[in-house]
């Protein structure tokens, strides 16, 4: 996988529109140590920023015509829409598709809700480049909404801060493409810092970096995309949501935050089998995120692999929201030594990641394929990231 730079997106930029960048901003994609689903339930969750990111070539338009267009490499026709066109154009109606390209709905989005929030600016050029792996569960939306969200609020003056960034990420992701998502991915991309993970509380939106010492400890994080794609405005996630809203009302609880483990017993009175079980997997999921921030700080990163494992049982067997793929790679990547190793994003297809002896990266890599080789499935694309830094401008 070629990084991408700057200069490509400059490059991007160039051709669409004859001239250079008035700067050029980037925010990574993520992957989520623990805590999976427990976002929008006001929950914890432990995300860390990967070395992949999105770049966002941007000018300010000097012909006064108040318009946005968007170009990326991920189409072959840029976008362009008036600004005071977009709020016709959103918020997108629940169930249906976006009324421009899905991809552009993440750019656009951002515009939208920084004017919905009181931003104002002139008309823009935006060139998109990106090497986070598209549909892998590490949140390339999230890192689109930050690039784009960090240059405009730089060119517009809009003034905010990086959490109310991320909050502008969401919005254009709820309200803009149709994804119900919680607020982890885009306060991951906005908050990233290198050899750290993000201890945040999604109700309160307090946010703690947590050192986690992988390669003082030896230790490499393999990701392993499994190349089946995955799409959160679609139906699985939403009825997973679902199922806790109602797991809540049943509790006579505002989020399913408000449970503890030592609720279960009762509401596994009150439910029924399927809801109970995607309480279940939230409420320990967020017990294992404490457990795992506690761990990190006293033991270090070699002692987290069966919180690492207990959480992808759970989403396999209480969320299930697995698929074959995923337990191959998780299975294969524990029988080569892995430590831990769990599926990471909103599932349904994506990556799983495995926490492994540095010097084993080749080893495991190797089995991994070998056991997808012998399953059938298409190969997976394994590579190491490292926590790295968040949101920035780049030129």
């Amino acid at each position: 996988m070629t990084p991408t730079t700057a200069a490509q997106a400059t490059a991007l930029f160039t051709d669409l529109t004859g001239r250079t960048p008035d700067g050029v901003w980037s925010a990574p994609g993520r992957v989520n140590l623990i805590g999976e689903h427990t976002d929008y339930n006001d929950g914890f969750v432990l995300p860390f920023a990967i070395p992949h990111r999105t770049y966002a070539a941007v000018g300010v338009r000097d012909d006064g015509l108040g318009r946005v267009c968007v170009a990326s490499t991920f189409a072959d026709e840029p976008v362009e829409v008036a600004l005071d066109e977009l709020d016709a154009l959103f918020p997108t109606p629940t169930g249906t598709a976006p009324r421009v390209p899905e991809w552009a709905a993440y750019p656009l989005g951002v515009a939208w809700a920084l004017r919905q929030a009181g931003a104002e600016g002139r008309g823009l050029d935006i060139a998109i480049t990106s090497d986070v792996p598209v549909g892998a569960g590490l949140s390339s939306s999230a890192a689109i909404e930050g690039a784009t969200a960090s240059a405009l609020n730089d060119l517009w003056a809009a003034g905010l801060d990086r959490t109310a960034l991320a909050r502008i990420g969401r919005r254009a992701e709820n309200e803009a493409v149709g994804a119900p998502t919680g607020i982890m991915d885009q306060m991951a991309s906005m908050l990233g810092e290198p050899d750290a993970a993000i201890f945040l509380d999604c109700r309160s939106l307090d946010a703690v970096l947590v050192p986690v010492g992988i390669a003082e400890a030896g230790l490499a994080i393999l990701v392993m995309d499994t190349r089946v794609t995955h799409a959160h405005s679609t139906g699985g996630y939403r009825e997973r949501r679902a199922a806790c809203e109602r797991g809540a009302a049943i509790m006579g609880v505002p989020s399913l935050r408000d449970v503890s483990v030592g609720d279960l017993p009762r509401a596994e009175e009150l439910m029924d089998d399927v809801t109970f079980r995607r309480v279940r997997h939230v409420v320990t999921e967020n017990q294992r995120v404490l457990d795992t921030v506690r761990v990190l700080r006293e033991d270090g990163a070699r002692a987290i692999g069966d919180l690492l494992v207990a959480s992808h049982a759970s989403m396999r067997d209480d969320f299930e929201i697995s698929v074959p793929e995923l337990d191959t790679a998780v299975e294969a990547a524990l029988a080569a030594g892995a430590i831990g190793a769990r599926m990471t994003g909103g599932g349904f297809g994506g990556a799983a990641i495995a926490l492994i002896e540095q010097d084993s990266v080749q080893q495991v890599t190797d089995a991994v394929n070998a056991t997808f080789a012998a399953s059938g499935f298409t190969a997976p694309v394994v590579f190491t990231v490292t926590p790295s830094a968040g949101a920035h401008r780049d030129s």
